[in-house]
């Protein structure tokens, strides 16, 4: 979620900064990022430059803004996972294939989208932090769940665990990390998440 350090301005709920975004999003999406201007956003909505800076400080604050509603997708598919009750070792599994899934998808159907979402996480973006923050907190919680269920070992710091799980995530879930391997990720990610599943039994 974006933050008020995002480099946001004005009302958050302000028809001019959805109209905004949606111009960027699809000028993104088709120019790509490094190529669009906030002159090329004005004359695509018919405003001019300052009065977009009302609402956003720069482009990096509009491309924020549209990787922060790219990362709520995501989170809105891990959740439905991780609630939908089942043991945490199918819902760990099932977590390692929809990133792996959700970001080969980027890459042959949206390819400017994955472009931002790579600059993102290489230039610490506020919304690719707070992802990862979530995503680390996911991974907790189906570790201390799968504890609680004598699933998993609890000899191993929970921390530790943690960490250990989320480096292996980067693999399938890095852009640059998966462009090695996309053409079997699928299969990569659920024998990585096989492979952190036996380590973790008792």
């Amino acid at each position: 979620m974006l933050t008020p350090h995002s480099g946001q301005r004005g009302p958050a709920d302000h028809e001019r900064r959805d109209q905004i975004i949606a111009a960027a999003n699809e000028h993104f999406r088709h120019y790509g990022y490094n190529k669009t201007t906030i002159a090329d956003l004005a004359e695509a909505i018919g405003l001019s430059k300052a009065y977009i800076y009302k609402f956003f400080e720069s482009k990096k604050a509009i491309g924020e803004a549209i990787c922060a509603l790219q990362h709520d997708s995501m989170r809105a598919v891990l959740q439905a996972i991780v609630e939908d009750g089942k043991s945490a070792s199918d819902r760990l599994r099932r977590v390692f294939i929809a990133l792996a899934r959700n970001t080969v998808a980027l890459f042959f159907h949206d390819r400017k989208m994955h472009d931002i979402v790579y600059f993102a996480m290489e230039e610490e973006w506020t919304p690719a932090k707070a992802f990862r923050g979530w995503l680390r907190g996911i991974v907790e919680r189906l570790i201390r769940e799968g504890r609680d269920s004598g699933e998993f070992e609890r000899k191993t710091p929970i921390d530790e665990t943690c960490h250990a799980i989320m480096l292996v995530l980067q693999s399938i879930h890095h852009p640059l990390l998966l462009e090695q391997h996309l053409e079997t990720l699928d299969d990569d990610a659920a024998t990585l998440a096989n492979l952190v599943l036996r380590s973790l039994a008792p």
